[in-house]
């Protein structure tokens, strides 16, 4: 039996990644339609989400997470002082709550929300399709049935890794949270010079996109190191051998490093910018009718 099987799930905040993560729930028939509940300030977010999905849907952060299991948060990282407000009091011990906010520690969202139970995690893009990347960390205070039920919830993604140090999940963040990036602007390079080479845009696209894929499953099944599989194509004084000195006389490896370094340093600068202004941990929550509305 499913971790998820008769377990209440509510979305905080719904956009691509909140809708990604409940279809693929529902595609691999981990829940039902009628346990999960979404809210979204917009009404026509949430008659698109009960019309595509046949979820329930609600205006209201904190109705939504009201007699939830597992609560997801899928908001922007800046709205989680003004969410925590929200939720502040109204989340209760039991429930698992699992960040998807770039760069939101631990410290932050246990902080804001007022709730120790919380998995932060960092999934990428192509969760869209089910076959994303997911690395995430589980405060000591989660037990091992909610961790399972984590596992469960990321895995409709796609591939998911737990990790037992935090440091893990921002590190992820600059490799594979940021890494599509990385991968669509080299996709975006080589068609562009495919066609300064003379080929139609729409066949040049074709060649790259294909060939990428092909060369990403080919090093998966493969199980073969990446300098093994570049030395088998590259053959001397050969059109591999040419191009291949020009990217390194480029500094292409440098480059890349320098991005993921770059990309990891901003990850810690925002988890340090949501960790301003945490309340104290014997904060009260604001009165309902002064709390803001995400």
């Amino acid at each position: 039996m499913s971790p998820l099987a008769e377990r209440r799930i509510a979305t905080v905040g719904s956009g691509v990644m909140a809708e990604a993560i409940i279809a693929g729930l529902l595609r691999g028939q981990l829940v039902a339609p009628g346990q999960i509940v979404a809210s979204h300030p917009r009404a026509d977010r949430r008659e698109a989400l009960e019309s595509h999905h046949g979820i329930r849907t609600t205006d209201s952060n904190a109705g939504a997470v009201e007699g939830a299991d597992i609560v997801l948060l899928a908001i922007k990282p800046q709205m989680l002082a003004r969410v925590g407000r929200e939720l502040r009091g109204a989340l209760r011990p039991g429930q698992l709550v699992i960040s998807i906010l770039a760069g939101a520690t631990t410290r932050a969202l246990t902080g804001h929300l007022g709730h120790a139970e919380v998995v932060r995690s960092m999934p990428n893009t192509p969760a869209q399709l089910g076959r994303g990347m997911t690395v995430w960390y589980a405060t000591p205070e989660t037990t091992e049935e909610q961790r399972a039920q984590a596992a469960a919830l990321l895995g409709a993604l796609g591939v998911q890794i737990e990790v037992d140090d935090e440091k893990l999940v921002a590190m992820a963040t600059a490799v594979s949270g940021t890494g599509p990036t990385y991968v669509f602007l080299v996709m975006e390079a080589l068609i562009d010079a495919a066609v300064h080479l003379g080929f139609a845009r729409h066949v040049a696209h074709d060649l790259v996109v294909e060939t990428l894929e092909g060369s990403t499953l080919f090093a998966k099944q493969s199980g073969m190191h990446p300098a093994e599989l570049r030395n088998m194509v590259t053959s001397p004084g050969g059109t591999s051998a040419a191009a291949l000195h020009q990217l390194e006389s480029g500094r292409l490896r440098t480059v890349l490093s320098d991005a993921v370094w770059a990309a990891y340093k901003r990850t810690v600068e925002l988890g340090e910018q949501l960790e301003v202004g945490v309340p104290a941990p014997d904060a009260k929550p604001a009165p309902a009718e002064v709390r803001e509305r995400a």
